[in-house]
């Protein structure tokens, strides 16, 4: 099919679609093992993910909401939690911006929620997961947890309809797409191989686009809940968002390319690229955490103190804090023995003293941790 622009609501086929199998092979097979080394070391952590699930959470929430043009970072949305919980105002553009990195996270839970209680990811629940994500001063006035009524289409701000570079099915047609999806997507029998499944998934549903907003994140968000849902993962830590922020031009382009040129094996190849290389760096960072969390446990005799432990259990989860805040969430309820124990980790360069000049409301950073979860690469290697 020769590339063209749209004069038009596009004439979106149903599935599933006709995959050439021979082409993917290798790409899946290397895709499936990446899974299952980091399947296997996530198994390896056992207890000790708990203590990093929400910081994972956030740095997914963080990724995905940037594809959309939100400008905070993991720190700033960690810090803000730290100091303020995570009820932040909506008056200025960065608190905005906070609200929906808070919104994802709180829609990917719930979604594991669901899937925990042995719910599927039929309609109904993903119209929950979107209200959920559009419970904000920008989101509120755009349908949450509704399909659109009318037409929309994608291109830069203030580009007429005729010049757009896709124009999504009329609203009519959503009903009997979404129905098409729906059992594509929730019955396993629909594809030969379930990674191949999700990137066709993937595709169909931002190609439907059927809410007025919010289909970049939900559509991302289907990703690891898909893959935890077919327990191709034993617990949902692999997120794609970085590898389509990272790779944002050749992620729009290979979509289009499939609406408008047919070409499913170029898209799903890069998809399947993209949960190895999630996979791959995701096992780097896990394994670089254990080691983490191995070194700092092996020298907390030293501290004399029986409530070591559970503070660096708290900081794993909580990288930046204030002392009131995990005095709140750990079993440490003396103030003085904490902050006792705080200027301890700070004398071992386990914590860092974001406001030396402060004597009250003071904010904590563990470091090391930071650092990883920033590291574009991580090295695993020991050290001579």
């Amino acid at each position: 099919m020769v590339k063209r622009k749209l004069k038009g609501p596009f004439d979106l086929p149903s599935l599933p679609p006709n995959i050439n199998y021979g082409e993917l092979v290798e790409h899946v097979a290397r895709a499936h093992t990446a899974l299952a080394r980091l399947d296997e070391m996530m198994k390896h952590m056992g207890n000790n993910l708990s203590h990093l699930e929400s910081t994972f959470f956030t740095r997914e929430a963080v990724l995905s909401s940037k594809i959309e043009g939100t400008q905070v970072t993991l720190e700033d949305v960690l810090k803000e939690e730290a100091i303020d919980g995570n009820k932040t105002a909506e008056d200025s553009e960065r608190e905005r911006d906070m609200m929906e990195v808070f919104n994802y996270r709180r829609a990917l839970r719930r979604g594991l929620k669901m899937i925990d209680e042995g719910e599927s990811l039929a309609e109904n629940n993903i119209k929950r997961l979107h209200h959920i994500l559009l419970q904000s001063k920008r989101g509120r006035n755009r349908a949450p947890g509704e399909f659109r009524k009318d037409q929309v289409y994608i291109a830069p701000e203030g580009t007429p309809m005729e010049e757009a570079r896709y124009i999504p099915p009329a609203a009519k047609d959503i009903p009997n797409l979404y129905s098409n999806f729906d059992r594509y997507l929730n019955v396993p029998e629909s594809e030969r191989d379930a990674l191949v499944q999700i990137a066709v998934a993937h595709y169909q549903f931002e190609a439907i686009h059927p809410f007025k907003d919010g289909n970049g994140r939900i559509g991302r968000l289907l990703i690891p809940l898909f893959l935890y849902k077919r327990k191709i993962i034993a617990h949902p830590l692999i997120y794609i968002s970085k590898y389509f922020e990272e790779n944002r031009r050749d992620y729009y382009d290979l979509l289009a390319d499939v609406s408008y040129e047919d070409n499913w094996t170029a898209w799903i190849r890069f998809f399947l690229h993209g949960l190895c290389e999630q996979a791959n760096e995701a096992t780097e960072l896990g394994r670089a955490i254990i080691g983490l969390r191995d070194e700092y446990r092996s020298h907390l005799s030293d501290f004399h103190s029986t409530y070591a432990f559970s503070l660096l259990d708290k900081i794993f989860e909580r990288p930046y804090f204030t002392p009131a805040l995990i005095r709140k969430e750990s079993n440490i309820k003396n103030r003085q023995t904490l902050l006792t124990l705080i200027d301890k980790f700070v004398d071992a360069k386990i914590l860092r003293d974001l406001t030396p000049d402060k004597k009250r409301n003071k904010l904590y950073e563990f470091h090391p941790l930071t650092s990883l979860l920033a590291a574009r690469k991580i090295n695993t290697k020991k050290k001579s």
